[in-house]
């Protein structure tokens, strides 16, 4: 085992003392206690055997039970029957959630992002670098990443490609490891192994991985300061779906219209996406 570069290690810190760009005001968004501990990024990269079978296999061998300790005090079965990974990307935070069969979701644990590009706001082109913000799955599962192991957001979704720009909306949004990133949400190897644990638990239990993508935490504060009129009405639809998760702990049912707009039905213990409507 290697140490990452000191350097990179110092960047990812002063990265995360100054947000991400891009609010409209210069009043500061309120920062609400977010549960459990963070598991913040580490100093450990993978560098043993460059196969996937051999990237997998040390995962689980470090951090399965670790995993399952983390549930287990979160009250929480593993593999949970629904989980989701909830991105802050003010805050630089991803937070992990699961839930059993009919009951609410419960907060298992936090992780912090080391690297993402761009600002608050979704992405709307090819090359704006861009984390995008709304309503996801996991798409794919590459233990053979450059960035040692990744799962792919499913960007574009059906609003993306109303809502963005005509031509190439870009893809391959990722979560991995490495701790760097140009459009992706970037964490350490350490706590990708993690990450990398549960979903494929649930992936081989033939089930979802939800990702919901937020500009911040309290986003009824950031929509407050926002002058942008465009920005303002995304975040007020997102918003609908985040506070009915908020008020219930359970995933919210939706679908998007022809205009791009989500359309929630409630909530579900499982979560569904519907088809364009």
């Amino acid at each position: 085992m290697s140490e990452l570069p000191g350097y990179i290690v110092l960047l990812a810190a002063l990265l995360r003392a100054s947000p991400l760009a891009c609010q409209e005001s210069s009043g500061a968004v309120e920062e609400v206690p977010a549960g459990p501990p963070l598991r913040d990024f580490t100093e450990w990269f993978y560098d043993g055997p460059d196969s996937s079978t051999a990237r997998v296999k040390a995962a689980e061998e470090a951090k399965l039970e670790v995993v399952r300790g983390l549930f287990e005090s979160a009250g929480v079965a593993f593999p949970p029957h629904s989980l989701l990974f909830r991105i802050f990307k003010q805050e630089q935070v991803v937070e992990v959630w699961a839930g059993d069969r009919n009951k609410p979701m419960r907060q298992v644990t936090r992780y912090g992002i080391c690297s993402a590009s761009g600002g608050l706001g979704p992405k709307r082109r090819s090359g704006d670098m861009q984390v995008p913000e709304g309503y996801y799955h996991v798409d794919l599962f590459n233990p053979h990443s450059s960035f040692y192991l990744s799962l792919r957001v499913g960007y574009p979704n059906a609003s993306d490609r109303i809502l963005g720009k005509r031509g190439s909306l870009g893809g391959d949004i990722m979560i991995h490891g490495n701790c760097v990133s140009i459009g992706c949400i970037a964490l350490s190897d350490e706590r990708m192994q993690e990450v990398w644990v549960m979903a494929d638990a649930v992936r081989k239990a033939k089930r979802k991985v939800h990702v919901h993508i937020f500009p911040a935490r309290d986003l009824a504060g950031l929509i407050a300061q926002t002058v942008d009129e465009e920005r303002r009405s995304f975040w007020e639809n997102l918003l609908v779906g985040k506070e009915l998760f908020d008020q219930e702990g359970r995933l919210p049912s939706w679908s998007v219209g022809a205009d791009g707009r989500y359309r929630f039905g409630g909530a579900s213990t499982g979560g569904s996406e519907g088809k364009q409507r």
